[in-house]
């Protein structure tokens, strides 16, 4: 192997705290990734990364080494990409919330591979945040303000949402006219995976948010249990629109408060903070972008 492959296996390591999981990525034998790395150490007079029965962690040294590997491999593939005019290759694996994944990204994913053959995709389905260092992923596709310093995000859609209930609440608890009427109503509570606390229900109104918690009898952690508890009429719930249209055609959910809208929901691409972006997360970004401004008929700049 030559230097920058070996930074490759190295870097795969330090991400995947694995020596097994890195080997199984890059397919390549374990034997192969373990004696790479002693013949590295040797060859740097440092130790890189120190190993336990349970994990595998970057040493100070290692933790320096990592940093400035990831810089060099990431300029090599853009300089290559330019020189060589090449097409972006290789594993993008992707991270994103299950809903966004079966109404945006899954029905066009044949014309991106198609785009782009030499390109494999890995995606995986999940509300939760992940470990994207840790657990190897590229990018991670999700709805909601971004919490996590740690990331970078590439807002890339607004999308408009509703506040909604079903006949059955609302001929118990009445149609609300204006946001104070809502002192005795009750509202799903949609738990944050980032905070594990309920989400306040948001209104715009003349220009301004405005929160209000009313009562809850019952509190959810996934988007379709959310819309679901909504129907049995549970309580009020704000859900982007695109993910009721036929609950809403179909009159088994109606829209409360129109006038009063909650705020649109930002759909972002998000990144390790420390990572050098490839030519392959890049593409995948622009690509998104492209699907969600023609969903929501918006253009915003991906940077």
């Amino acid at each position: 192997m030559d230097r920058f492959q070996e930074m490759q296996v190295f870097v795969r390591i330090a991400e995947r705290r694995s020596f097994s999981q890195a080997a199984e990525d890059l397919q390549i034998p374990r034997a192969t990734v373990t004696n790479l790395i002693k013949r590295m150490e040797k060859r740097l007079g440092a130790r890189l990364l120190e190993r336990t029965t349970r994990q595998v962690r970057l040493t100070h040294d290692g933790e320096a080494y990592y940093q400035r590997c990831v810089r060099l491999l990431a300029d090599l593939e853009e300089a290559d990409g330019a020189f060589l005019n090449t097409a972006p290759k290789g594993l993008l694996r992707v991270n994103a919330q299950g809903t966004l994944a079966k109404y945006f990204v899954m029905p066009g994913l044949p014309g991106f591979l198609e785009r782009y053959p030499d390109i494999v995709l890995h995606l995986g389905e999940d509300d939760r945040l992940v470990d994207m260092v840790r657990e190897g992923v590229d990018c991670v596709l999700r709805a909601g303000a971004l919490q996590d310093s740690s990331l970078v995000g590439r807002q890339i859609a607004l999308m408009p949402q509703v506040t909604v209930a079903s006949p059955a609440y609302l001929a118990r608890f009445g149609t609300p006219a204006s946001v104070e009427d809502l002192a005795g109503h009750r509202a799903v509570d949609y738990l944050s995976s980032a905070t594990g606390r309920s989400l306040a229900l948001d209104f715009m109104v003349d220009g301004r948010n405005v929160l209000v918690r009313p009562a809850s009898v019952i509190s959810v952690t996934g988007a379709e249990l959310y819309t679901g508890a909504a129907l049995a009429g549970l309580g009020l719930a704000q859900v982007p629109r695109y993910r009721v249209e036929r609950e809403l055609a179909a009159g088994h959910l109606r829209i409360v408060l129109p006038k009063a809208p909650p705020a649109p929901m930002p759909v972002s691409v998000l990144y390790p903070q420390n990572r050098q972006v490839s030519a392959r997360v890049r593409v995948f970004t622009q690509w998104l972008a492209d699907v969600f401004a023609t969903a929501f008929d918006q253009t915003m700049p991906v940077r």
